[in-house]
């Protein structure tokens, strides 16, 4: 049967790891994850509770494509308490995960061709969503000087029809502070570039507080989930921000494409957001999980960092030990029972020499895995 190119994207190599970690757990070893983004935590307790009560009163039939408007009224709330911005409930669009609203975005910004902009190393769906549906990603590489964040020079005469940016950033960690970020904004308005904030780290940072695109301007189309502040990535319940001429367009490809996100999932999303304080109480082991890494991973011999400001993830140049991540991921798995993830998922052209460790898990569970890692190099 005739294929299409469209369907020719790259692996997810993490995904990878994580089946092989599986497999040697199904032989009955135990094996530490730092592989995956996923919060060691559940939803929060709230969110499950109202979830049943929902099951025994309501059908949890089709909700309509924008989402509950409790929902999309409470998010707006959420921008209100967390960054003092007026948002009106009507910009929000709840979307089935990130992923959904990454291509819902898409879909309503470009065109088959179009030319979209994105920082290395980053998060590789970006590349291959946008792949899959007939658009051009463009890689821009980024360094560790500049925190692996994409600057105004980055984008200049690059011609891009788009740019999406994450901060913080997924590897790294790092953040565009107010006047790093509305630079970048800006530069992509002089360019004629549809900007695209992926915000789903936000809420998980740890010595100041991120910046939203909102906070800036309206014209820009903003990304936000469920999965990592509230802990609830098998959920699939997300949301974006887009302008007030945009919501119609975005609504019809949305009843088209996803109908609407899972209603059962938004029912838990409305709850967990009154849930906030047991999500400081997460927020809190993650913290204490960043210092551990910070000051375990240099003595192991993990030290060309750039030191995270939020998210979960530690991004390590690690070429004084290796020029193929990847193998030497599978040697950390195979023989030390840890899992981590290779670069190459985030930087084609560096991620051999890199490695991504993810901090979400819990604190005792880190401690063994680094203890392991460096039994294994001889650094114990």
């Amino acid at each position: 049967m005739r294929v299409s190119t469209r369907g020719t994207v790259d692996p997810f190599i993490v995904m990878d790891i994580l089946g092989r970690a599986a497999e040697a757990e199904a032989q009955g070893r135990r094996i530490i994850h730092m592989e995956v983004g996923q919060p060691g935590t559940g939803a929060p307790s709230g969110a499950r509770s109202a979830l049943t009560t929902a099951l025994d009163h309501s059908t949890l039939g089709y909700s309509v494509a924008r989402g509950l408007p409790a929902l999309r009224a409470g998010i707006a709330a959420l921008y209100r308490d967390w960054y003092g911005v007026d948002l009106d409930p009507g910009r929000v669009i709840v979307t089935s995960g990130a992923s959904g609203a990454f291509s819902l975005a898409f879909a309503s910004l470009f065109d088959s061709g179009a030319r979209v902009g994105m920082g290395a190393p980053g998060y590789p769906s970006y590349r291959q969503i946008l792949r899959a549906m007939g658009m051009d990603p463009v890689v821009l590489q980024t360094s560790a000087a500049a925190r692996y964040q994409p600057g105004p020079q980055d984008i200049a005469g690059q011609g891009l029809d788009g740019l999406i940016v994450a901060s913080p950033g997924n590897p790294s960690g790092t953040m565009l502070d107010h006047a790093a970020l509305s630079a970048l904004i800006g530069a992509a308005a002089a360019e004629d570039t549809a900007f695209i904030s992926d915000e789903i780290y936000h809420g998980l940072t740890y010595e100041t507080r991120a910046t939203t695109a909102l906070e800036i301007t309206d014209d820009v189309y903003v990304i936000n989930s469920f999965s990592k502040y509230f802990s609830m990535t098998g959920w699939r319940v997300g949301w974006m921000v887009v302008p007030e001429d945009h919501v119609q367009r975005v609504e019809r490809i949305a009843q088209h494409m996803f109908i609407c996100a899972p209603h059962a999932s938004q029912v838990a999303a409305l709850a967990a957001l009154e849930c906030r304080a047991e999500m400081e109480e997460n927020l809190k082991v993650y913290a204490r999980n960043r210092a551990l890494m910070l000051e375990r991973l240099p003595q192991i011999g993990f030290d060309r960092i750039a030191p995270p400001d939020g998210a979960f993830y530690i991004y390590a140049d690690v070429s004084e030990l290796t020029d193929d991540s990847f193998a030497f991921a599978m040697e950390l798995l195979d023989q030390a029972g840890v899992a981590v993830t290779p670069g190459l998922d985030f930087d084609a052209e560096r991620g051999r020499r890199t490695l991504r460790f993810s901090y979400a898990a819990a604190t005792a569970d880190l401690t063994e895995g680094l203890d392991r890692i460096a039994r294994h190099l001889g650094r114990a």
